[in-house]
């Protein structure tokens, strides 16, 4: 497989990245642009391990009704785990190809960090469009890669690893385009922000923490590196921490469009 899976310990693995609080201040933001109301009926497409989902059930009350779509039986579980005894939250296994939903069903649907993963990306905005009831909005938030920033002393190294990194989605800068491509699929766009990850100093709970680890595990034996390189690369990041000169940043891109 060239992408990430999200199966079993990279579930919880996800989980634990969600849970910290870089993670937690995006969706605050997220939630705040979605702005959910009572009695909303609301999609999450890919909603993993289930943090975002419980936030819009609060929101949306017992007089509204939240679907979390994912792949993923193992984050379902987590979700599960996450929202049970919610009756108005509902789960489903399917991806943002094929939505399994009826045409004009919701009134927002919200996605963060799925589409960079599919490849068919004008056809999943078609089907977004689709399960939309005119006038209803979307919610998008993706990451451009080339927005990323590690500093390290073998910056060669840290080339070869972030290239090897790319590999771990079909659209590394998705959110360069994905204004254009909203348009095309039947929405107006209304809103385009940017969310920045950013740790000036590494700590146990920082999201670049988190991603040290996902990001040494996926890139040995891709682009030619080894495990000795990916622990180099370890290595050399703590090593900037050591010496108070760690830096790590990266921009999420949030669009808010409305069903035309």
């Amino acid at each position: 497989m060239t992408m990430l899976r999200f199966d079993g310990d990279a579930a919880r693995r996800t989980e634990r990245t969600y849970a910290s609080p870089d993670v937690a201040a995006q969706r605050e933001h997220v939630l705040s642009l979605l702005a959910p109301q009572p009695g909303e009926r609301v999609l999450d497409v890919g909603s993993g391990p289930g943090y975002l989902l419980a936030s819009i059930a609060e929101a949306v009350g017992p007089s509204g009704v939240v679907h979390g779509l994912d792949p993923s039986p193992a984050m379902h579980a987590l979700a599960a785990a996450r929202t049970g005894g919610t009756p108005w939250v509902h789960l489903d296994e399917g991806d943002a190809v094929s939505l399994p939903y009826s045409d004009d069903t919701f009134d927002a649907v919200v996605s963060t960090q799925v589409y960079e993963y599919v490849a068919d990306i004008s056809g999943a905005l078609g089907e977004l469009r689709r399960v939309l009831r005119p006038g209803g909005r979307a919610l998008i938030l993706d990451t451009d890669f080339d927005s990323l920033v590690w500093h390290t002393a073998d910056r060669e190294l840290n080339r070869r690893v972030l290239t090897a990194w790319d590999e771990h989605l079909v659209h590394p800068r998705l959110p360069q385009t994905l204004a254009g491509l909203l348009r095309r699929a039947g929405f107006v766009v209304t809103g385009q922000h940017v969310h920045v990850m950013f740790n000036p100093r590494l700590t146990e709970d920082s999201y670049s923490a988190h991603m040290m680890q996902t990001i040494s595990r996926f890139v040995v034996g891709r682009q030619g590196l080894t495990a000795a390189d990916a622990e180099a690369w370890l290595a050399d990041l703590h090593a900037r921490s050591d010496e108070g000169d760690y830096l790590f940043s990266v921009n999420r891109y949030v669009f808010v469009a409305t069903a035309a």
